[in-house]
């Protein structure tokens, strides 16, 4: 099925972004503008299921009222200390929740953070970069 060839191509990717440690070997970087988010090895791989809107600038108009556009997204980085970042922002809480923007160029989200949990910061790799 082409769904498991996608898994097994995902996680065969990832060898190369993934320290036998579990962090990163990469810098992690905006995919729009390049900018620095996270260095190497200042980020833990770890699988959870979180939803992400789709990426959009912070001034594009919202969706239709009461649907909202995103990702299911399972693999991402995650980092214990919001001080870890090189350049990240946050939005204005939706519930319980802060999206992580690139804090140059806004776009985003990239990452998640619950307001209920001050050391979990997730960071979606396939909102990413890394070189």
């Amino acid at each position: 099925m082409d769904n498991d060839q996608e898994g097994s191509k995902e996680s065969s990717g990832r060898t190369d972004l993934v320290s036998e440690d579990g962090k990163n070997t990469k810098s992690v970087l905006c995919e729009r503008c390049g900018s620095k988010v996270l260095c190497p090895a200042m980020a833990v791989f770890t699988e959870k299921e979180l939803f992400l809107p789709s990426m959009r600038k912070k001034s594009s108009p919202g969706t239709t009222e009461g649907s909202v556009d995103g990702d299911t997204l399972t693999a991402h980085w995650l980092v214990d200390d919001m001080l870890t970042f090189e350049n990240v922002g946050f939005t204005n809480d939706v519930g319980r929740i802060k999206y992580l923007i690139c804090a140059d160029c806004e776009i985003g989200p990239i990452g998640w953070h619950c307001l209920d949990d001050k050391k979990k910061f997730y960071v979606a790799l396939d909102r990413v970069n890394h070189a």
